[in-house]
């Protein structure tokens, strides 16, 4: 019989399991790949806030429609 710290346990990560997939199918963790990748190679570097990555991330795929999903 599982004990009730095992069964929680499970749980927690199979919701950190599917928090995850769903954060990469949306892909929300691209500001987080940003911040990584623009600190590796160069950890004085000023990085962009969350809503000016996301605006210059909307303003490149709708100047170029073939190379990013777009809905009309």
């Amino acid at each position: 019989m599982l004990g009730r710290g095992t069964l929680s346990g499970g749980l927690r990560r199979a919701a950190g399991a599917v928090r995850w997939y769903v954060r990469e199918l949306m892909d929300e963790s691209a500001y987080g790949r940003y911040v990584t990748h623009a600190r590796s190679r160069d950890p004085a570097v000023s990085v962009l806030s969350r809503r000016e990555f996301e605006r210059m991330r909307t303003d490149r795929q709708e100047s170029d429609p073939s190379g990013g999903f777009r809905c009309c």
